[in-house]
């Protein structure tokens, strides 16, 4: 879908909006024009708030990691929004590609994943736990899915399921013992014996 340009008008779809609430009140079906009406609200206050933060992070300075990226500072913060970047997703606007969208989600995510795969013609994203993060824990594992899950809402929608790779490996166990191995002494003593 691409925007189409000169045609639309807040004064002309203001108008139509009016129109179609008109007919609606004119059918007697007060649910559903009441239905309608919030509808329109709910709209309008995602659009004023979508555009109120595009205003606000167009007003900012660029700071010095965007400056060096490849996108213009303004729009490295606009693209970094939820709200906006959702917006510009909805309608077909985001300048990056899926693949990208899904590392500036994960990037926003307290737990270390990485991406093992994306299948475009399934929507489904297999991750893979990195770092401190990676233990086994099923409960752990739970939460870095769905922290994950909520993240790509915004930036990726795409994305309609979210698998988690199992964790191959357990981390080596700390083994704690009375002395050192062998029975040996430390710094040249003599191991301590019962009388």
């Amino acid at each position: 879908m691409s925007p189409v340009t000169g045609t639309v008008s807040a004064e002309r779809a203001g108008r139509r909006v009016e129109e179609i609430l008109d007919r609606l009140a004119a059918g007697g079906d007060r649910q559903a024009c009441t239905a309608a009406e919030e509808l329109v609200r709910v709209l309008m206050d995602f659009y004023g708030a979508a555009l109120a933060r595009t205003v606000e992070l167009l007003g900012r300075p660029a700071d010095d990691a965007s400056a060096q990226g490849h996108t213009p500072a303004p729009l490295t913060g606009l693209l970094g929004d939820e709200l906006v970047s959702s917006l510009l997703v909805l309608h077909d606007l985001h300048p990056e590609d899926v693949p990208t969208r899904i590392a500036r989600a994960l990037r926003g995510v307290r737990h270390a994943l990485e991406s093992a795969g994306y299948d475009e013609a399934t929507g489904v994203l297999r991750l893979r736990l990195t770092g401190s993060t990676g233990c086994g824990c099923p409960s752990t594992q739970e939460v870095a899915r769905q922290a994950a899950v909520e993240a790509l809402a915004c930036f990726a929608p795409e994305v309609t399921a979210v698998e988690l790779e199992p964790v191959t490996s357990e981390p080596a166990l700390l083994q704690i013992g009375a002395g050192p191995p062998g029975g040996g002494s430390a710094a040249g003593r003599a191991p301590a014996t019962a009388r």
